[in-house]
């Protein structure tokens, strides 16, 4: 059975609901931890903790651990890539942007993927259909940034540069993660999330230097544990499964979810509101994805077809 033809069942529409909303609560945790925790600290709390939760499942999985420094080579390189630069940048970013504004600019990580794709790759290049989803999705982030690009370069245009960047990062490592397709996906996750740790320790002592800091309030701190937890650990379980059951291209829907979610929650319990042009961007970047999924445009075809 090839991957275009593996369809989604109930339960994993359900699933792909609540990866959504797991993925979109990061952004509402983010915005609760900045307010109290440094951005590198905080994402460094952010990996430490999903990494302890995975190691607990790779030992009930009975799984091992890489061993060798070829294997972890290469899985350091990845947790720069899918944890340590990206976290960096949207912790950073959250500190001067709202989470829904933030959680729509990362929403541009597949249009980034098809065009890191189409020149890393050789079996996965650009169609006239893709092209027209890149046009209306970067569209859509101009639309977005536009009028404070006009502006000053504050530290406005700076965040949402940084979470863009941050949604760069995120395509290169789609890519790159493509080697590691015969380590088992816990396994993975985990160890992805061991190396992000180390890395990010010394980082954060030389410029946090965290035992310097006061407390921080239990509101953050369970916040930190939220996104570690729920939106780091539960989730990329909840990802490999959804992966495995109904393939990438399924999968991708949960880029489309992600923002309402980080929205609802930020305008619920923290109180934000978006521009109009925001959402105008949302719907450019929205329609760029459908482009490039191709579905709509297969699903129309089929429909008019004799």
């Amino acid at each position: 059975m090839t991957e275009n033809r593996l369809t989604m069942s109930a339960s994993d529409w359900a699933l792909l609901v609540v990866l959504s909303t797991f993925w979109g609560g990061s952004f509402f945790f983010t915005s609760l931890t900045v307010r109290e925790i440094p951005p590198l600290s905080g994402a460094l709390g952010r990996v430490a903790i999903a990494g302890a939760a995975l190691f607990v499942v790779v030992l009930a999985l009975r799984q091992s651990m890489p061993r060798t420094l070829q294997t972890w080579g290469p899985i350091a390189v990845f947790a720069v890539l899918n944890n340590v630069v990206p976290f960096s940048l949207l912790f950073w970013g959250q500190t001067q942007i709202a989470s829904g504004l933030a959680s729509i600019l990362n929403a541009t990580a597949p249009l980034f993927t098809v065009v890191v794709a189409n020149f890393a790759t050789t079996d996965d290049k650009l169609t006239p259909a893709r092209l027209v989803g890149l046009v209306a999705g970067f569209a859509g982030v101009v639309v977005m940034m536009g009028p404070d690009l006009l502006g000053a370069l504050d530290k406005y245009v700076l965040a949402q540069l940084a979470c863009l960047t941050a949604a760069f990062f995120y395509a290169v490592s789609s890519v790159y993660g493509r080697r590691f397709r015969a380590i088992p996906p816990a396994t993975l996750a985990c160890a992805q999330m061991a190396a992000s740790t180390s890395i990010f320790i010394p980082i954060v002592a030389a410029i946090d230097r965290p035992w310097t800091l006061p407390m921080p309030s239990a509101q953050a701190l369970l916040a930190l544990a939220g996104v570690g937890l729920i939106s780091t650990a539960a989730a990329y379980l909840i990802y490999f499964r959804i992966l495995a059951r109904a393939g990438a291209t399924n999968i991708m829907l949960v880029t489309f979810l992600i923002p309402v979610s980080a929205i609802l929650l930020g305008t619920v319990f923290l109180g934000e509101t978006l521009a109009p042009r925001h959402f105008a961007g949302m719907g450019a970047i929205a329609l760029g994805l459908l482009a490039i999924d191709g579905r709509p445009a297969r699903a129309l075809m089929r429909a008019v077809a004799p």
